[in-house]
C-alpha cells in the first residue's frame, strides 16, 4: 500500500479507480520515462505540459495542455483530475498552487518546499553554503546593475552570471571585465526562462574556479533513507548536457567528498520537508564541480531525475526513473537498489540534438543498433524550432573511451531529416 489516499496499483489495485493517481507537471523525455516506470507499478498517470503531444502524453492514461505557470489554470486542473501525487518535472510551475494542493492532502514530489528552494539559486546556495556548510564557489547576489558590478568586483573577473530563477544555461553569461556587466545583466533578464513576465530577476555572480570536470551524483530519498548512486561524469555545451558516462572512475577522495556533499544537502532538504509534514521522497540530481587540485564544490541540485542520468537507462539495474517511481510510491530504495547492471562494463549516453525547423524524421536505425550492448530512445517530440534534444544514444563497452566512441559512431550512422 502507498501512503497516499489510494492503494498502490496493480498487482495491489484491482481497478483504475483504486490506482494511485500521479500527475506529471512537465511531460518531456524525463517525464516519459517516469510515466513508464510508474505505470509498471500500476499507477494511473496524468501527463501535463504546455503543448499537446509531449513525449509522456503519448503513453499516459490521460493528458492535458495548459500554462503550468498560470495559477488559475493549474488550480482548476488539479481540482478536476484529483491527483494523489504531483510530480514536477520542470521549473516553470506556479508553486503557490502546489502549496494549496499539499494542504488539501496531495503528495508533492519531493515536497513543495524543496521545489521552491531548488528552483531559486539564491535560496539553494544559501542553504548549501550557510546552513549545510558545504564548499561552493565564491558568490554574491544582485538585484540591479550596480549591485552586480559591486558583486563582480568582490568575486573577481572573469565571473559567471546567472538568473536566480532559471535553468539549463538560460540567461547565463561570462563577464570578463567591468565593461561586460551591462550586457550580462541585460542577457540574464532577457534570456531567462521566465522572461516576459514583467519582473526583474535577481542574479547570482560566481567566481571562476580552476575547474577540472563536473559530476552528477544521483541521490535517492525514500522511506528507507538516503542513498547515493555511482557518480556520473558528463560534458555540456551552452549549459546543456551532451554526453554522460558511468562510472566516472574518479579518485577515492573525490568520490567520498562528492557523496558527502550530496548526502548532506539532500538530507537537509528532506529533513526540512519532513519537519513541515511532507515526505521529501524522490531522486535528486546533485551537480558538483571538481577542481584541478581534487577539491569538490557543490553547484546545484535538481529535485527530480537529471538529464545526465539518462545513462542509467543502460548502466544500472534500476534507472533513475525507476528509482524515482519506487521512492514516491513508498517502496524502499536501498543500497541494493542502486547497483550497476554490470560492474565490468562502462556505460555512456549521448544526446541527439537536432537543429532546424519542422518535424524530425529518424532513419537507418538498423545501422545505429548494429552495435552490441547499445540502445536508442527516440523521445517523440512533435517538432523542432531552432535546436532541441530529440533522442539519446546508449552504449556499454569495456572502457569509457570505447563506450563513448560507440555512441559517437551510432550518432554518425543516424540519419536525421527535418521537414
Amino acid at each position: 500500500m502507498t501512503e497516499t489516499s489510494r492503494p498502490l496499483g496493480s498487482p495491489y489495485a484491482t481497478s483504475r479507480q483504486d490506482s494511485t493517481r500521479i500527475m506529471l507537471l512537465g511531460s518531456g523525455e524525463l517525464g516519459k520515462e517516469i510515466a513508464i516506470e510508474a505505470m509498471r507499478l500500476g499507477a494511473y498517470v496524468i501527463a501535463v505540459d504546455s503543448y499537446d503531444h509531449a513525449p509522456a502524453q503519448h503513453i499516459a492514461h490521460e493528458s492535458h495542455a495548459i500554462d503550468m505557470s498560470d495559477e488559475n489554470q493549474l488550480s482548476r486542473l488539479i481540482e478536476d483530475v484529483q491527483p494523489d501525487t504531483i510530480v514536477p518535472e520542470v521549473e516553470a510551475i506556479a508553486t503557490s498552487v502546489l502549496s494549496d494542493a499539499r494542504d488539501a492532502g496531495v503528495q508533492v514530489v519531493p515536497s513543495v518546499s524543496i521545489a521552491q528552494i531548488c528552483m531559486d539559486r539564491e535560496r539553494l546556495r544559501t542553504l548549501a553554503a550557510e546552513k549545510c556548510g558545504v564548499p561552493t564557489t565564491p558568490y554574491r547576489f544582485a538585484g540591479s546593475e550596480n549591485e552586480l558590478l559591486a558583486g563582480a568586483r568582490e568575486v573577481g573577473f572573469p565571473c559567471v552570471i546567472k538568473p536566480v530563477l532559471s535553468s539549463s544555461g538560460h540567461g547565463q553569461s561570462v563577464a570578463r571585465s567591468e565593461q561586460d556587466i551591462v550586457r550580462s545583466w541585460a542577457f540574464a533578464q532577457e534570456e531567462r526562462r521566465t522572461a516576459g513576465d514583467g519582473s526583474v530577476s535577481r542574479v547570482i555572480v560566481e567566481a571562476f574556479v580552476p575547474l577540472d570536470y563536473e559530476l552528477t551524483i544521483l541521490t535517492v530519498s525514500s522511506r528507507a533513507g538516503v542513498v547515493t548512486c555511482a557518480p556520473i561524469a558528463h560534458t555540456q555545451e551552452s549549459g546543456d548536457y551532451r554526453e554522460s558516462w558511468q562510472p566516472a572512475y574518479v579518485p577515492e577522495s573525490v568520490m567520498k567528498q562528492g557523496q558527502r556533499i550530496a548526502r548532506t544537502v539532500v538530507e537537509q532538504l528532506v529533513q526540512d520537508a519532513q519537519d513541515n509534514g511532507e515526505k521529501g521522497w524522490g531522486v535528486f540530481g546533485v551537480e558538483l564541480f571538481v577542481l584541478r587540485d581534487g577539491t569538490v564544490l557543490f553547484n546545484e541540485v535538481s529535485p527530480r531525475p537529471h538529464d545526465t542520468g539518462m545513462v542509467t537507462l543502460i548502466s544500472q539495474d534500476l534507472s533513475e526513473f525507476a528509482l524515482h517511481a519506487r521512492a514516491i510510491l513508498s517502496i524502499p530504495v536501498t543500497r541494493d537498489s542502486i547497483e550497476l547492471k554490470n560492474p565490468g562494463l562502462a556505460s555512456a549516453s549521448r544526446a541527439v540534438v537536432v537543429e532546424g525547423n519542422g518535424e524530425v524524421i529518424f532513419s537507418n536505425l538498423e545501422e545505429v543498433l548494429a552495435y552490441s550492448h547499445s540502445d536508442i530512445r527516440l523521445f517523440g517530440k512533435p517538432e523542432v524550432h531552432g535546436h532541441r534534444r530529440m533522442a539519446v544514444l546508449l552504449a556499454q563497452d569495456d572502457t569509457i573511451e570505447k563506450a563513448r566512441e560507440k555512441t559517437a559512431s551510432m550518432y554518425e550512422n543516424l540519419r536525421i531529416t527535418v521537414r
